[in-house]
């Protein structure tokens, strides 16, 4: 018995070094091939986008004077300066639709969504005379498409010049009258949206409503970030708003896109955790023959831990072509037949359909499908390896274990006839 545990955890060692090597080529696999897929995403996609209010501005012309000696003589020269005049944000009305459509590239999937982005902005002419006020909108980002643009002062198209990645136009404004900026642009981002105050400093806005809606469920704001004044739960995602009379601060809003499941990563800890999965299963298999008479030899562990590498490498390639959810119920669906077709010839159907099938799929499927429980893997780990050591101590408390190992001694050759 001794040389047959011996055996048998020569077998485990063995296996859980193929394990470990397959786990670190699929995060090779996966990495590697990282930094090209996330360029190509945003490059064919977009990139994270923080769009900041538009500003207005006009300019006045100041006269400067200044005495210079020139031939030995002083002189006075005057000149002209033109002086920028920042106008004053006095309303914001904004909507946001996020639409999340996730794209796969390789073994991950990244996060990108459609933003359709509307805003009415108010700006009063703070002088006494009429004022050509130069209003300018930055764009989030300069690696996106800006489709369906609308740029109206007071409900009049305005006339565009694009200037560093902004729109920029020109409008005379009354004395004293205020002018209603409307913007708006359908485009495409990765990751997060932002909407900033002004810029990475402390800003003040005054009387401001975002208005968001999201195709999604789970929502998440970052750190350093305000969250929604209010929020009401839609039939396929949230509508949340943010409503400010007078803030001053230098927080953003913004909303981190879902991630989904990512295959590769999933697949490279699934493999990296395997050895725990078959320590369990050899450990019932031992316990399960020892106390029913079966002899399975080492060989018979070899190919059963073969069958449970199929399954690792089976789902570490198909992940490539399906998704990981087909891929996992494929991979469990091979492993556990390489399993039943196997011991029903080694001890019979009846052990291998029912202890054999039952304990792989416990400590196979079920510990492996634990990984899917994002938060709750561990927990789920730990109670299924406390179940298991519940029902072994009680189904082997009255085992003579040092009969069980006792070594048999051989009977001896009979006496040759004389």
């Amino acid at each position: 018995m001794t040389r047959k545990i011996v055996a048998i955890v020569f077998i485990f060692i063995c296996t859980s070094v193929a394990w470990a090597i397959l786990g670190t080529t699929i995060f090779a696999r996966t990495y590697d091939s990282e930094a090209a897929s996330s360029s190509r995403v945003a490059s064919t996609w977009g990139t994270q986008q923080n769009q900041g209010p538009p500003a207005a501005s006009y300019i006045t012309q100041i006269t400067k004077n200044q005495d210079v000696v020139e031939n030995g003589k002083t002189i006075k020269k005057t000149w002209a300066e033109a002086l920028t005049n920042d106008v004053p944000l006095e309303t914001s009305k904004i909507n946001v639709d996020l639409d999340l459509q996730h794209r796969q590239k390789g073994l991950l999937w990244y996060s990108t969504y459609k933003v359709r982005f509307a805003g009415v902005y108010g700006f009063r002419n703070p002088t006494d005379k009429e004022q050509t006020l130069i209003f300018r909108l930055q764009f989030p980002t300069a690696q996106a498409i800006y489709d369906d643009l609308t740029f109206t002062i007071d409900g009049n198209p305005a006339t565009l010049t694009n200037e560093n990645n902004a729109a920029k136009t020109e409008v005379k404004i009354g004395a004293g009258k205020t002018a209603q900026l409307s913007v708006g642009y359908s485009s495409q981002g990765l990751n997060e949206w932002r909407y900033s105050f002004g810029g990475g400093s402390v800003a003040q806005v005054k009387d401001f409503n975002l208005q968001m809606t999201t195709n999604f469920k789970d929502i998440d704001f970052p750190d350093n970030t305000l969250s929604p004044s209010e929020k009401h739960e839609t039939s396929n995602g949230w509508s949340l708003n943010w409503s400010y009379k007078n803030l001053l601060s230098g927080y953003q809003i913004a909303m981190v896109m879902p991630e989904k499941l990512q295959p590769g990563p999933l697949a490279g800890r699934i493999s990296f955790f395997a050895p725990v999965s078959l320590f369990f299963f050899f450990f019932l298999m031992l316990i399960i023959t020892t106390m029913r008479g079966i002899d399975l030899h080492p060989m018979n562990y070899f190919f059963l831990a073969a069958a449970f590498f199929s399954f690792h490498l089976l789902m570490a390639y198909l992940v490539d072509h399906v998704s990981i959810h087909a891929a996992f119920a494929i991979s469990s669906a091979v492993s556990i037949f390489l399993v039943i077709s196997y011991l029903r010839l080694v001890v019979g159907i009846g052990f291998a359909s029912r202890e054999a099938a039952l304990a792989q799929f416990v400590y196979l499927v079920m510990f492996s499908y634990a990984f899917f429980l994002k938060g709750f893997t561990g927990l789920a780990i730990t109670i299924g390896s406390v179940v298991t050591l519940f029902i072994v101590m009680q189904i082997t408390g009255r085992i003579q274990w040092a009969e069980k190992f006792a070594v048999k001694s051989r009977p001896e050759p009979a006496a040759e006839m004389q």
